[in-house]
């Protein structure tokens, strides 16, 4: 049969197209993507360090994408959705509403999509893996230290965070437990405020709280925006170090303040790590590798007499101008 030129040349065609296509699915870069809680905060910034670290060690492309602030439950859903219909090979989320973010997690493990939840938990058990603190633990570490400062009947008061966070609700709970536990004879003064996801939030309230109550030996605050506000609120009305302060988190003001000994204990989570093996667990996911439902990141207390130990030293002051370098 004879073949015209014109035929041999759409047949050539067509076998270009289809090794075009072949090369350009084996070509295609796996793809992640990271939604934090936030991007204000230097956590997440540690968080996205790690994340990039890790991509950069698995060959794999990372998008990473949040809402500025903490309390925009809309924006991080929209930001799930996005990269649903896009298509992304696995999705890092950090929920900031353990119930709000349920449905748009499952739409994306409905498409094959591979789901790592990091942070803060999920009213649901339909993800790969979930890569955090065991908040819970961490908020007994806070009470161990804070029944180490304050009289066995002293005076406490507590600020919360914000309601539907389920990483704080459990520090928050963790804390309570533990007072409850190490301290029983200690008196509540306060522990049903909240500072809500700003420093200027937590600040407002924080003053709210010590204009209300003269008398107070211990604070203990679930996450570095109420820390931070709380430790202004005690500097601005000049009781900063006369009561025993213990937060979370480690921005470099709250070291300061831990330095000065205006803070005395920091629960210190580890979120550069939280973020690497969060990517790391998502590309294992993705290469249907074995991989733990739960891992835990962990915590560590961090005081003044403790803060220049080389491991600490670490965890405070990680590099990551190394890695968010034109991020």
């Amino acid at each position: 049969m004879k073949i015209t030129s014109g035929a041999a040349s759409a047949f050539m065609a067509l076998l270009m197209l289809a090794a075009g296509a072949a090369w350009a699915q084996q070509e295609r870069k796996t793809t992640v993507a990271v939604i934090p809680k936030g991007t204000t905060h230097i956590f997440w910034k540690s968080v996205h360090a790690g994340a990039v670290k890790a991509a950069r060690e698995s060959g794999v492309e990372l998008f990473w994408q949040g809402p500025q602030k903490e309390d925009d439950r809309k924006m991080q859903i929209e930001v799930v959705q996005n990269f649903v219909s896009r298509g992304v090979d696995a999705i890092v989320l950090a929920p900031l509403d353990s119930t709000a973010l349920v449905r748009p997690a499952r739409a994306a493990t409905a498409k094959n999509i591979k789901l790592v939840i990091i942070d803060s938990g999920l009213n649901s058990d339909d993800y790969s893996s979930f890569v955090a603190s065991d908040n819970y633990k961490a908020g007994r570490v806070a009470a161990k230290r804070m029944a180490e400062l304050i009289p066995p009947s002293g005076r406490l008061l507590m600020l919360r965070y914000a309601e539907g966070s389920e990483s704080t609700m459990q520090r928050e709970k963790g804390f309570q437990d533990g007072m409850k536990e190490l301290a029983p004879g200690t008196v509540w003064v306060s522990d049903n405020q909240y500072g809500g996801v700003t420093s200027e939030s937590a600040f407002q309230a924080a003053q709210n709280l010590l204009n209300r109550f003269e008398q107070i030996d211990g604070i203990f605050t679930p996450n570095e925006s109420t820390t931070f506000g709380m430790l202004r609120a005690l500097q601005t009305s000049g009781r900063a170090g006369k009561v025993k302060f213990v937060g979370f988190d480690t921005s470099e003001p709250l070291l300061q303040g831990l330095r000065k000994g205006d803070i005395h204990g920091l629960t210190a989570q580890n979120p550069f790590k939280m973020g690497y093996v969060g990517v790391k667990t998502a590309v294992a996911a993705i290469r249907g590798e074995a991989i733990e439902k739960r891992i835990d990141t962990g915590v560590a207390m961090i005081t003044a007499a403790n803060i220049g130990e080389p491991e600490m030293r670490e965890l405070v002051n990680p590099d990551l101008d190394r890695w968010l370098e034109g991020k």
